[in-house]
């Protein structure tokens, strides 16, 4: 069936090709990923943090790209690559190395983990290029266009998808991206966001679909469902005809998107696919729910969502609406904490923050959008200082005095090395209200708890995890300051992520024991 866009993209976001280096250079800025810290099914199976902990690295080409990621020392090692300009099929080539396996004409994330790809500066745009992630694990992809990817016609990528994922995929959290394309599949193009053959634990927020024949999917076919676990929230949809998205098997969570133009059908749960939809918007569309295409039933829980001239077909064979007026036949729990907005508010909410260069905003829940670096509220008054900080360490020697120390973000004037000084005097802050700072040893130590002492006048730690840095396991999560206690850990280096926090932390120490 053809399914062509019913309107076209009028104009395509701009932006400047820079000139087509190939080197890598190391940045002195702060990249700007997990800002707003990561949501929905991305933070379970250990969680995901990308690159945290690791290099950062600025690409201006896709060749560069490929370079950083061949350049670690192995597939695992952490790294962040802000990228600002426009990567085509002029500027990406494969690059060789032991740590990567890159093709050209695409941006390859395959057989690797623990890497972060942030567009920062002006913007960054992958212009007729898709993004792949393949058997590769801990992803994340932020602030980036993806535009034009084609699977038929000149010049072709990635199948056809913007970004694609397949092959044993695990943790991936796609946030504040814009995917579009010209049209449909007999213009040439595919899907903009889709999960196949085994993909798991994966988050699209705050991000923009729109103008293309197919949103995305997860599951090629009726066969294909190993994938699941996938949390869609605070996105819009626009202009698209099908698969707002496809869902053949497993669970997915939809939450405060914003759907408008589905032109023939929109979320398809079938096959027996479990779809948990809470406080959407649906406006100017058609058939928004259901299974379409297959006597292979899915199923949908609902909740508090709005249909805003929303019209519904008649069922009919393979054609199985849920409207015109949806009602649950399953039921989904949800493993994660999540807070609604009103579904009222979602078309203005999502406008304000979903999608590149929108500065990260994200929802507080109460149709408020919020930058994800609040302002920092400066020192204590001298009259009442405070140490927020415990007064009594644990037990036992601190064995993170005489350790190294380094991170990914360091403002001016603080240092990594005054986490481990022993003097409460001195502190590591970020460079924002995010970053992270590690405890590392020349040989393996086992630690089982963590004391974390902030400087006065420290802003508040909203949200941090203590992570083996060697293997990027989640030792522990939590907020605020103090002791944490976890099983044992065997590491060379630990690493405490800030993902959230009120004004700037300032880390006088951050202590570590093994009992």
């Amino acid at each position: 069936m053809r399914r062509a866009v019913a309107v076209r993209l009028s104009a395509l976001l701009a932006a400047g090709a820079l000139t087509a280096a190939t080197g890598v250079a190391l940045s002195t800025t702060t990249a700007s990923a997990a800002a707003g810290g990561v949501t929905g099914y991305a933070t379970q199976n250990g969680g995901t943090t990308g690159g945290a902990g690791g290099q950062t690295v600025r690409a201006t080409t896709g060749t560069a790209i490929h370079q950083a990621l061949c350049s670690r020392a192995s597939s695992s090692t952490p790294i962040t690559i802000q990228v600002e300009g426009t990567i085509n099929h002029g500027n990406t080539a494969k690059v060789s190395g032991s740590s990567c396996n890159t093709a050209a004409g695409v941006i390859e994330l395959k057989q690797i983990s623990n890497v972060t790809i942030v567009g920062v500066g002006n913007g960054a745009v992958f212009d007729q290029l898709g993004i792949h992630i393949r058997e590769s694990r801990n992803i994340i992809i932020q602030n980036v266009t993806v535009r034009n990817v084609k699977k038929s016609g000149s010049p072709t990528s990635n199948g056809g998808d913007a970004i694609g994922m397949e092959s044993g995929v695990r943790n991936v959290w796609v946030d504040h991206v814009t995917l579009e394309a010209s049209g449909g599949e007999s213009e040439g193009y595919d899907g903009l966001f889709d999960m196949k053959d085994n993909t798991q634990y994966v988050t699209l927020s705050y991000s923009i679909l729109r103008n293309s024949g197919r949103g995305g999917l997860i599951g090629s076919s009726e066969s294909d469902t190993s994938n699941g676990y996938v949390t869609f929230h605070h996105n819009l949809y626009e202009n698209i005809d099908s698969r707002a998205p496809l869902l053949r098997g497993g669970i997915a969570h939809m939450y405060n998107n914003h759907y408008k133009r589905l032109n023939e059908s929109g979320i398809n749960s079938r096959a027996g696919a479990r779809a948990k939809v809470d406080n959407n918007y649906f406006e100017d569309s058609k058939d928004v729910l259901g299974t379409f295409y297959t006597d292979a039933a899915g199923y949908w829980q609902v909740s508090g969502n709005v249909f805003d001239n929303v019209t519904w077909s008649s069922r009919s064979g393979d054609h199985n609406p849920a409207g015109p007026n949806p009602t649950s036949n399953t039921s989904v729990s949800i493993p994660y904490g999540f807070t609604l907005d009103g579904a009222n508010c979602v078309p203005n909410v999502v406008a304000q923050t979903a999608g590149a260069n929108k500065g990260l905003k994200v929802s507080d829940g109460s149709c408020t959008p919020q930058s994800p670096d609040p302002t920092d509220p400066g020192p204590t008054d001298p009259g009442e200082p405070t140490d927020p900080g415990p007064t009594d360490p644990p037990a036992g020697t601190n064995l993170s005095l005489g350790a190294g120390a380094d991170g990914s973000s360091k403002a001016s004037g603080t240092s990594y090395g005054n986490v481990v000084d022993g003097n409460t005097g001195t502190y590591w802050s970020p460079s924002g209200s995010t970053g992270s700072v590690s405890v590392k040893w020349g040989s393996v130590t086992t630690v089982s708890k963590v004391n974390i002492r902030l400087a006065s006048g420290s802003g508040t730690i909203g949200a941090y995890r203590l992570l083996n840095h060697d293997t990027g396991a989640v030792l522990a999560s939590g907020s605020g300051a103090g002791t944490v206690s976890f099983s044992p850990a065997s590491l060379k280096k630990i690493t405490l992520e800030i993902t959230n926090a009120s004004g700037t932390p300032r880390i006088a120490e951050f202590e570590t024991y093994a009992s």
